[in-house]
């Protein structure tokens, strides 16, 4: 394909919504996973601390 102009380049040959709606949600789901990564390893590290401090006890 060749695009003459931005706007032809985002309408994708009338397909632009589909492609850029997909390149949208699976940024979204990295986000969104990458956020869940920190939140689990931050309470991963609590619950050692919290057992650490169990055991000191």
């Amino acid at each position: 394909m060749s695009w003459n102009s931005l706007s032809d380049f985002l309408a994708m040959g009338g397909r632009g919504f589909f492609v850029w709606g997909s390149y949208g949600a699976a940024f979204i789901l990295i986000v969104a996973e990458l956020w869940l990564l920190r939140v689990r390893r931050r309470q991963s590290l609590q619950r050692l601390y919290q057992l650490q401090q169990i055991e000191k006890d």
